[in-house]
C-alpha cells in the first residue's frame, strides 16, 4: 500500500476532533484495507509494536532533528526555530522538505510495509553506550533519513511523529476498539473485544481475530511470557473513603516502595515485567531463582512488588536506590550484592488458566496455596483482612514506620480488570508538607501545549552555595489555565535558551505538593519530589524554602 494512502488517513483524523466521527474513518478505512489491518490498527494509534514487545525505536525529538537536518540539507538552527514555534517536530519536517536544499538523484517508493519494515529495523539496532552505541544510532539515522528523503513533506511530518511516537491524532484504545466493532461486526461484540484486548495486550491480534469473526475473538485468552497491563488502584484521602469505594470487609496491604513486578512462570522457565510492561529478568537474577525456589507452580502469572533491602541489617531501601537495578544492564552481579531484593506476591492472575474472573479473596487463597515463604527471598505481602477502621490505622502506620509508601484497600469480592481503575483497590498515602520553590526552568510545549513554557524546574534555596539547586521537574496536573499563567509570568524571565530549554529568573514561587522526597544524585540539591504538582502561586513570598527544610523533611518520613 502506498503510504500515501495512510496519509490521507492520518489527515482526515487530524481534522476532526469528534470521536465518533474518527471510529467512523477508521472502521471504513479497516473494511477497505484488510490485507494491511494488524499493521494499521497499531499505525493509527501512533504505536510500532504491541506494547508487551520488549522493542524501542529509540528515536529521541534531539536524533529526530538530526534526522531532519540530514535528510533535507537545512540547518539545526533553521528546524529548531519551526519546531519552537510550532510546537511540532513533525510540521518542522513538513516545512524543512518542501524547502530541502539536499535532492536525492534516486529515490525509492515509500509504502507502509517500507516504514513498517524501517521501524522494525530500527528498533532491532542497538541502542546501547560506547562506540558500538554510536555506530548503531549512525545505521538507525541513515535508515529514518531515506524515508525523509523520499517523502513529500506531509509524508515527512507523519514519518517524523511515527518515530518519535507522537502522532498527536487521540485515537485511543476504546477507539481502535468501537472502529473494530463497526467494521467488522456492525457496532456490536464492543464488550468482547475489550476483553480479548485486555486479555492480549495486541490489538494486532484482536484485529485478526475480529477479521475471522466473534468466535475467535471470545476464544482469545491470556498467555504466559506475553504481560497483560497491571491492576491500578485509585487514591483516596481517607480510611472512610477507602471503605466507600472497596466495601467492608476490606483487605489490606503493605504498599511498597518498590517495583511492580508481573511474575511469568511457564514450565520451570521465569520472566519478569515491569508495570510498563519491559522485561526485567536478566536485572533480577535472585529474584528469578526465588521464584523458582519458593514457588510451586508450572504455568502462572503473578502481580508482585520486588523491594530492596539493606544487605546489614535488612531495612528498607527506598525505591530511588532500587531503580538502579532497574536501569542497569551491566555490574548485575555486583548490584545484587549491594542492593539484595525480596519479592512479595499480592495477587494472582494465572494459574494453569486465567484467573481474572475469580473474587480477590479466592485469588489470594490459591496464591498462598503456591508460595513457600523464605525472609529476604520471597513473603507473601503484609496482608489482612478487617472491617475496623482503628485496624486499617494501624497497619497505615506500620507500613509509614517501616519505609514503605502506606497501605492499598482492596474488595474481596472484585475481579481482576487489566490496565483500570475501577475502584476494586485503592491507595491510601499520607500527605506530605508544601514545600515553596522557586521556578528556575522550563520547556517550551509540544502538541496541544505548544506556545506554552511547561516541565517547571522547581528550586530550593541552597546556603552553602548561595543559589537555588534542583530538586524536580512540575509536568503534569497542570490545566491549560495554569500553563497560561505560568508562560504569561515566566516569558519576562527568560535569561538562556537551548532548543525549547530555557532559564528563568528565580522570581516566581510556587506551593508544591508531592508524594514524596527521595535523595537523587540526578539533581544538585541530591534530593528529587516524587510526583510535584502545582497548589498555588505564592506572591507573597519572594524567597523559596531552603535545602536544610528539605532535609529535614526528609529526615522525618
Amino acid at each position: 500500500m502506498e503510504y500515501s494512502k495512510l496519509v490521507e488517513l492520518y489527515e482526515q483524523l487530524d481534522s476532526t476532533q469528534s470521536t465518533l466521527e474518527m471510529t467512523s474513518i477508521l472502521a471504513e478505512f479497516f473494511r477497505e484495507n484488510d490485507e494491511l489491518l494488524e499493521d494499521i490498527v497499531l499505525l493509527a494509534m501512533g504505536r510500532p509494536f504491541p506494547y508487551w514487545k520488549n522493542m524501542d525505536i529509540g528515536i529521541s525529538s534531539k536524533t529526530m532533528l538530526e534526522i531532519i537536518e540530514e535528510a533535507t540539507g537545512r540547518s539545526k538552527s533553521e528546524i529548531e526555530e519551526v519546531w519552537r514555534d510550532e510546537g511540532d517536530l513533525g510540521y518542522a519536517a513538513e516545512e524543512m522538505v518542501r524547502t530541502k536544499t539536499q535532492r536525492k538523484l534516486g529515490s525509492k517508493d515509500l509504502t507502509v510495509e517500507r516504514v513498517v519494515d524501517t521501524l522494525e529495523k530500527v528498533a532491532k539496532m542497538g541502542s546501547g553506550g560506547g562506540e558500538t552505541g554510536k555506530v548503531s544510532m549512525d545505521k538507525k539515522k541513515s535508515e529514518v533519513s531515506a524515508l525523509i528523503s523520499d517523502a513529500d513533506p506531509v509524508e515527512a511530518k507523519w514519518i517524523a511523529r511515527t518515530f518519535i511516537e507522537n502522532l498527536r491524532l487521540g485515537v485511543g484504545e476504546g477507539t481502535i476498539r468501537d472502529a473494530l466493532s463497526e467494521a467488522f461486526f456492525e457496532g456490536e461484540y464492543k464488550e468482547s473485544i475489550q476483553r480479548a484486548y485486555d486479555l492480549t495486550n495486541d490489538f494486532q491480534e484482536v484485529a485478526r481475530a475480529c477479521r475471522e469473526g466473534i468466535e475467535k475473538v471470545e476464544s482469545l485468552e491470556i498467555e504466559v511470557f506475553r504481560p497483560i497491563k497491571s491492576m491500578l488502584a485509585k487514591k483516596v484521602e481517607s480510611i472512610e473513603e477507602g471503605f466507600e469505594e472497596v466495601g467492608k470487609p476490606a483487605a489490606i496491604d503493605y504498599k511498597y516502595d518498590g517495583v511492580r513486578a508481573q511474575i511469568h512462570i511457564k514450565d520451570g522457565e521465569v520472566k519478569i515485567f515491569t508495570r510498563r510492561l519491559e522485561d526485567i529478568t536478566e536485572q533480577f537474577p535472585d529474584a528469578v531463582e526465588a521464584i523458582k525456589n519458593h514457588v510451586n507452580a508450572e504455568n502462572a502469572i503473578i502481580d508482585s512488588e520486588i523491594v530492596a533491602y539493606d544487605p546489614e541489617d535488612g531495612s528498607s531501601i527506598p525505591f530511588q536506590q532500587l531503580s538502579r537495578r532497574v536501569k542497569r544492564k551491566y555490574d548485575i552481579q555486583k548490584l545484587k550484592r549491594e542492593i539484595p531484593v525480596e519479592v512479595r506476591p499480592f495477587d494472582l492472575i494465572y494459574l494453569e488458566g486465567s484467573m481474572i474472573d475469580t473474587p480477590y479473596s479466592q485469588r489470594y487463597e490459591s496464591l498462598e496455596n503456591i508460595v513457600s515463604e523464605r525472609k529476604q527471598e520471597l513473603r507473601m505481602v503484609d496482608h489482612d483482612v478487617t472491617d475496623d477502621p482503628e485496624r486499617v490505622h494501624e497497619l497505615d502506620q506500620a507500613a509509614l514506620s517501616e519505609g514503605q509508601e502506606g497501605i492499598m484497600m482492596k474488595s474481596v469480592d472484585a475481579v481482576y480488570k487489566p490496565g483500570n481503575r475501577v475502584g476494586y483497590m485503592v491507595k491510601l498515602k499520607p500527605v506530605m508538607e508544601t514545600l515553596d520553590l522557586a521556578v528556575i526552568g522550563a520547556k517550551w510545549g509540544e502538541g496541544r501545549r505548544s506556545g506554552w513554557l511547561s516541565r517547571l524546574k522547581l528550586g530550593c534555596w541552597s546556603e552553602e552555595k548561595q543559589e537555588y539547586v534542583m530538586i524536580g521537574r512540575m509536568a503534569t496536573g497542570l490545566t491549560d489555565e495554569e500553563l497560561g499563567e505560568i508562560t504569561e509570568r515566566l516569558k519576562p524571565l527568560v535569561i538562556e535558551e537551548d532548543g525549547r530549554d530555557v532559564t528563568v529568573k528565580p522570581d516566581v514561587i510556587v506551593e508544591a505538593e508531592y508524594e514524596e522526597i527521595q535523595k537523587s544524585p540526578n539533581y544538585s540539591s541530591g534530593y528529587a519530589l516524587r510526583f510535584p504538582r502545582l497548589k498555588s502561586f505564592r506572591d507573597d513570598k519572594e524567597d523559596a524554602d531552603s535545602l536544610e527544610k528539605v532535609q529535614n523533611l526528609y529526615d522525618g518520613q
